[in-house]
C-alpha cells in the first residue's frame, strides 16, 4: 500500500462487556477504581479442578440486546460480541442503512469460539446418540459466527471476517479492520474480540499445560502481573468492540472522536507452541513495526496497555521487549496490565484492552496494575501499581501476544 492511498482512521464508538462492568462506562469506572472481577467460578462445579477461579461476566442479560429466540441459537461468546457491537454502534451514533451498509464491515476475533456448545453436544452425543445433537451445533460453535451474527443483527454488508490467532485475535481483528479503512475498502468497521471459554474442558486444558494460577485460597489476588509471586494467568470472558471510521466520514456526520488509530504491527516468534521467544524479540519487533507504521518515535509513547498475563514467562519477556523497542524511554513510559482486574479474555482480550487504551487517551487517565505488591526484579518499568493515574496521554500502544508466537501491537494517538 503506497502512502498516498492511506486514509486517516479514527475511533468513534466503544462497546464493552467484561467481568468488571457490562457497559463501557461501568468498565472504565471499574478500571480506574481498581475493581477486581476475579472470584470463584459459579457456572459449574470446580471441585476436581486445579484452578477454581475466573473473571466471569456478572449480571449480563442478553435480552437487553437480543430476542429470546435468537439467544437460544447463539453461544455465549456470540451473545457477548453482538451485544458489545450494538453498544458501540449506539455510542458512535452510527446508523446503518441501505445507503451505507455495503461500506460498513465487521471483523471480530475469537480464539476458541463456541466451546460450551461443543462440550454440551458431546455429552448429548455420548448419552443419547448422534440423532439427538442440535442442528444448530455447528453454526453456534464456529468462531466466525460472532462476526457473521453481528452483521446479520446490524445490517453491515461490507467486509466481514474473523481472526483466530489465540490471545492476539481481538487485536488482529482491529488491525485488519484498520487496514481496510485505511486502504479505502470500507468507510467504517465494527471490530474487536469476544470469548466465553470458562468451561470445564477449557479450564482443565489450560491447567494441564500449567498456564493457570492455582492461588485458589485468594482469588482476588491471583492475577498479579509483573509481581515476583505470580504463578499463572486467570481466565476471563466478555467482549470489547471499537467502531473505527475514515476521518472524513466521521467528520461529515459530526461524530465524537475518542482517538486516532495510527499503527499496526504484527510478527511471529516462529519459536514454540506456547512459550514466547526468550528476550521478547518477536514482541519487540511488533512494537517497532507499529511505531514505524504510525511514523512515531519511541519518545512520543505515553502509555502501553501491556499483554501482562501474570505468567512467569510473559511478563519478564514483555518487559524485555518494551525495553528493546523503546530504549531508554521505556523507563519513562507508563505501562499497565488491565488483566489484573478482568482476567485474561484470550481472543477477547485485545478488544477490551483496545477500549481501555482509547479511553486512556480520551480521558488522560491511566488504569492501574493491581496486586503488584512485590515487583519482580526483571520487571522494572513503571507499571502504574495499584492506583490509577491522571496523566496526559498523547500516544498509547496496546500489546497482545498469542500461543503459536503471534504478536500484535496497535498504536493510537490523540486526534488533532
Amino acid at each position: 500500500m503506497t502512502d498516498f492511498k492511506r486514509k486517516r482512521v479514527v475511533v468513534t464508538g466503544v462497546g464493552a462487556i467484561t467481568p468488571i462492568g457490562n457497559t463501557p462506562t461501568e468498565y472504565w469506572e471499574g478500571l480506574l477504581s481498581g475493581r477486581n472481577g476475579i472470584d470463584y467460578i459459579t457456572s459449574f462445579d470446580t471441585s476436581r479442578h486445579d484452578c477454581r477461579m475466573a473473571g466471569e461476566v456478572k449480571n449480563f442479560d442478553p435480552q437487553d440486546y437480543l430476542e429470546r429466540k435468537e439467544i437460544k441459537r447463539m453461544d455465549r461468546f456470540s451473545q457477548f460480541g453482538v451485544s458489545a457491537a450494538k453498544q458501540a454502534l449506539l455510542d458512535a451514533k452510527l446508523v446503518i442503512n441501505e445507503l451505507n451498509a455495503e461500506q460498513i464491515g465487521v471483523i471480530i476475533g475469537s480464539g476458541i469460539g463456541g466451546i460450551k456448545v461443543l462440550e454440551d453436544q458431546q455429552t448429548i452425543y455420548l448419552n443419547r446418540g448422534p440423532d439427538r445433537c442440535s442442528p444448530f451445533m455447528i453454526p453456534m460453535m464456529i468462531a466466525n459466527m460472532a462476526a457473521g451474527l453481528t452483521a446479520i443483527h446490524t445490517g453491515a454488508k461490507g467486509p466481514n471476517s474473523c481472526s483466530v490467532t489465540a490471545c492476539a485475535a481481538g487485536s488482529n481483528a482491529i488491525g485488519d479492520a484498520f487496514r481496510l479503512v485505511q486502504g479505502g475498502y470500507a468507510q467504517a468497521m465494527i471490530c474487536g474480540g469476544c470469548e466465553a471459554t470458562i468451561t470445564p474442558l477449557t479450564l482443565a486444558g489450560f491447567a494441564a499445560c500449567k498456564a493457570l494460577s492455582v492461588r485458589n485460597d485468594d482469588p482476588t489476588h491471583a492475577c498479579r502481573p509483573f509481581d515476583r509471586d505470580r504463578d499463572g494467568f486467570v481466565m476471563g470472558e466478555g467482549s470489547g468492540i471499537l467502531i473505527i471510521e475514515e476521518l472524513q466520514h466521521a467528520l461529515s456526520r459530526g461524530a465524537r472522536i475518542y482517538a486516532e488509530m495510527v499503527g499496526y504491527g504484527m510478527t511471529c516468534d516462529a519459536f514454540h507452541m506456547t512459550s514466547p521467544v526468550p528476550g521478547g524479540e518477536g514482541a519487540a519487533r511488533a512494537i517497532q513495526l507499529a511505531l514505524k507504521d504510525a511514523e512515531l518515535t519511541p519518545e512520543l509513547v505515553s502509555y502501553i496497555n501491556a499483554h501482562g498475563t501474570s505468567t512467569p514467562a510473559n511478563d519478564s519477556n514483555e518487559t524485555a521487549a518494551i525495553k528493546k523497542a523503546l530504549g531508554e524511554h521505556a523507563y519513562k513510559t507508563a505501562v499497565s496490565s488491565t488483566k489484573s482486574m478482568t482476567g485474561h479474555l484470550l481472543g477477547g482480550s485485545g478488544g477490551i484492552e483496545a477500549v481501555a487504551t482509547v479511553l486512556a487517551i480520551a480521558n488522560d487517565q491511566i488504569p492501574p496494575t493491581i496486586n503488584l505488591e512485590n515487583p519482580d526484579p526483571e520487571c522494572d518499568l513503571d507499571y502504574v501499581a495499584n492506583s490509577s493515574r491522571a496523566q496526559k496521554v498523547e500516544v498509547a500502544l496496546s500489546n497482545s501476544f498469542g500461543f503459536g508466537g503471534h504478536n500484535v501491537t496497535l498504536a493510537f494517538k490523540k486526534y488533532i
